[in-house]
This record gives structure tokens, sequence and C-alpha cells, in this order.
């Protein structure tokens, strides 16, 4: 007998009629923020040690960013048995906006914060600038993944593989 079809209402967090819950949305932003701070933060690291300038340095930052994040999705669905064509695929659907949008976010809220993209890694305007953007990212990002997990799309077409 097959039982989901008893089960109306959820399904990996998605609801019926369209919409995700929001603690679906929380875990979607939650690995995509990992994946970035990850990639972000190594990046930032490396330009501002090698004394890089700002653009070269958020470049880097935000090319790791979006490495980690895919990484990880990529992790994950290639343990579920995908092929690395198909995984790829998944990964690219599944991230690219979150990430972009977290990126996006982010980097403007150091850009703004003054004198943060002159700080140095030993002070606190650097760190606080960068976890502050990614709080702030955090939350603008969560409802956008809520928004396209509720159309099928982002981490949905994860779920489908889980």
């Amino acid at each position: 007998m097959d039982h989901t079809a008893h089960e109306p209402e959820k399904h990996h967090g998605l609801r019926r009629h369209g919409t995700a819950s929001w603690g679906t949305a929380v875990k979607a932003t939650l690995h995509c923020l990992t994946g970035c701070a990850i990639g972000e933060i190594l990046g930032m690291v490396i330009g501002t040690a090698a004394g890089w300038g700002n653009v070269p340095t958020m470049v880097v930052a935000i090319a790791l960013a979006f490495l980690f994040g895919y990484s990880f999705t990529l992790y994950a669905v290639l343990r579920a048995g995908l092929d690395l064509k198909a995984a790829i695929r998944v990964a690219l659907a599944a991230d690219t906006v979150s990430i972009a949008v977290m990126e996006l976010v982010d980097n403007l809220i150091i850009a703004l914060t003054p004198g943060a993209m002159d700080a140095e890694l030993s002070e606190g305007l650097f760190w606080y600038a960068l976890l502050g953007g990614f709080a702030v990212a955090f939350l603008i990002t969560t409802p956008v993944n809520k928004w396209m997990i509720g159309r099928g799309k982002g981490h949905a077409v994860v779920h489908a593989h889980h």
C-alpha cells in the first residue's frame, strides 16, 4: 500500500499549493551560508594577507563562495547516486540564485561599511563587517529560498534526490 498518498500536507518540507515551510527555507539558506562563508572568508583572508586590492580580493572571495557552495551540494547528490554531469546540473539549479543573492547582499554590506574594505585581518571591523554581512544576507536570502522552493526550484531540486 502506498502510504505517501495519505500524507497530503508535506513532503520534504514542501506543502501543498506551492508553498514551502520556513524551516525548509532556513535549512536551505544555512546550507548556502555555510559554503558561502567558508569560500568568502578564505578568499578575503587570502586577498588581505597577500596585500591585494579590494577588487581582486572580492573577486576571489566570491568565486570561492560559489565553489564551496556548489561543492557541498555536489557532494550530497553524488552520494545519493547521481552521475557527475547530473550532479552538476542539480547543484547549479539548486544553488545559483541563493548564492548570488547571498553574495550580493554580503558584499554590499561590506562595501558600504565605512573602513571595512581597508581593514586588516587583525581588526575587529574586518570581522564584524564580514559576519554582519552574512547575517543580513541570511535574512534576505531565506525568503528568496522559501519562494523558490515553493515553486519547485532552488533546493527543491536537491530534495528530489534524497
